[in-house]
């Protein structure tokens, strides 16, 4: 045999072959400089909403409701970001997963900032956060451990929980949307006080993301199926602080003084609880120290 054809036949020794840098190290380190930039950017917009007077245009009670996430925003997410990102790097199971549900909550959150109302003067801010936790969150999953999680003790209680609120988000925006279909009314979307542009982006947003969602996680979990649990955190962690968003946002339009504004929606607490119970039960095994993967 040839020296040419042994070459040939032998096995590569190249240090650096073709598709490391599409390793699963690699995405994952793509990930974390992603989702540190959402985060970053997500605190910025979020004080110049806090701090500057008038930098949201149009309607007050959007302006309010905006500001009341911008808070949940700077105090809640961005740090709980922080502290997810650096545990997982240190091999936390349980943080990669959190992370993945706080980038969720940034990408369904700037979608109302992005398509909820007209320019503003953070609009090209809002268009940065909403593409770097878009991306981050996408990568996140590509390096997400779908393993055997989902088979824990308290996964069909969790799966019961989720479908329950499948069924009711559901069921009351299809409702709402035969009503307006039958009548040509614009429905209350909750107790905040809501143009009917913010009313169609939630109803379209969570008969098209949240209620697939959480029907599908309800499955998943039930059957013990793979990836249940990773979309059970996405799920939990991302609407327990959309829930937040909500209790929030009120009180800033009640101190606005925006008309017809309330300061709390008694049924709110309940499904808190939903939320609250489901997480801790997901998480309550999780978070052993597992090899990183780029976090």
């Amino acid at each position: 045999m040839t020296h040419a054809m042994e070459h040939a036949a032998s096995p590569t020794t190249d240090p650096h072959p073709r598709g490391a840098a599409t390793s699963p190290t690699a995405i994952g380190r793509m990930a974390t400089w992603l989702a540190a930039s959402a985060g970053g950017l997500a605190l910025a917009a979020a004080l110049a909403g806090l701090l500057v007077d008038d930098v949201y245009a149009g309607d007050v009670s959007t302006a309010e409701m905006f500001r009341g996430f911008d808070l949940v925003t700077a105090m809640a997410v961005v740090p709980g970001l922080a502290w997810a990102m650096h545990s997982a790097r240190n091999g936390s199971a349980r943080a990669r997963l959190i992370v993945s549900g706080l980038l969720a909550y940034l990408i369904y959150t700037y979608a109302y900032y992005l398509f909820g109302t007209g320019f503003n003067d953070l609009f090209l801010l809002h268009v940065a956060v909403f593409a770097a936790a878009l991306s981050a969150f996408t990568l996140s999953l590509v390096t997400a451990d779908a393993g055997p999680a989902a088979e824990r003790s308290g996964s069909r209680v969790i799966a019961g929980i989720l479908g329950a609120l499948a069924v009711a988000l559901g069921g009351m925006w299809v409702y709402l949307a035969a009503s307006n279909a039958a009548t040509g009314g614009v429905p209350a979307g909750s107790r905040l006080v809501e143009t009917d542009t913010i009313v169609h982006l939630g109803m379209a947003l969570d008969l098209s993301l949240l209620v697939p969602l959480y029907a599908t996680t309800a499955v998943l979990l039930w059957r013990r199926m793979r990836w249940g649990s990773v979309l059970a955190a996405v799920a939990l962690v991302a609407g327990l602080l959309h829930q937040v968003d909500y209790i929030v946002a009120m009180p800033f339009q009640v101190a606005a003084d925006v008309p017809g504004a309330v300061p709390y929606d008694p049924v709110e607490p309940v499904i808190v609880v939903l939320y609250l119970a489901a997480t801790a039960l997901l998480f309550r095994r999780g978070g052993r120290p597992r090899p990183g993967r780029g976090w």
